[in-house]
């Protein structure tokens, strides 16, 4: 292999390290402050009750995880939007799976949570699958609710 074909490659392994990176801090929601106060509540996180729903050893996607990303820092940020969107097998079915995020600002929905929320919406219409929602939300995100 030439060395700049070597060089590309390990430009490339940089730049997916760095992304992995950033989607496991996404994954963190509001933080592991946060998770751990939900489940001090004895609940489980948005992940989590996906991933309870979804059949064992099923093949999963997760829709949007960059939504909200760099948005709202005002206010604390809202990773991934708020909101988990997951599409899965529930009882051998591909559904939807929609998942407030109770880590972020309570579960309350920013305006990148309604285009989210309705991006899934139109893919489960789009692909006739039935959307099941997982809902521990605050309501609207008050600072923004106009």
């Amino acid at each position: 292999m030439n060395e700049k074909l070597k060089k590309n490659e390990s430009n490339i392994k940089k730049l997916i390290k760095e992304l992995n990176q950033r989607v496991e801090k996404l994954k963190l929601g509001g933080g592991e402050k946060k998770i751990a106060k939900q489940h001090e509540k004895g609940k489980l996180t948005a992940r989590e009750r996906i991933e309870y729903l979804i059949d064992k050893n099923s093949r999963t996607i997760e829709i949007g995880i960059f939504a909200g990303e760099g948005m709202y820092r005002e206010y604390g940020g809202c990773p991934a939007g708020g909101v988990v969107v997951v599409i899965g097998y529930v009882s051998g079915r591909q559904c939807v799976i929609v998942a407030n995020d109770a880590t972020v600002k309570a579960g309350a929905w920013f305006p990148i949570s309604t285009k989210k929320n309705l991006r899934a919406q139109e893919i489960a219409m789009e692909n006739r699958l039935p959307i099941i929602y997982l809902v521990d939300s605050a309501g609207v995100f008050l600072p923004m609710q106009d």
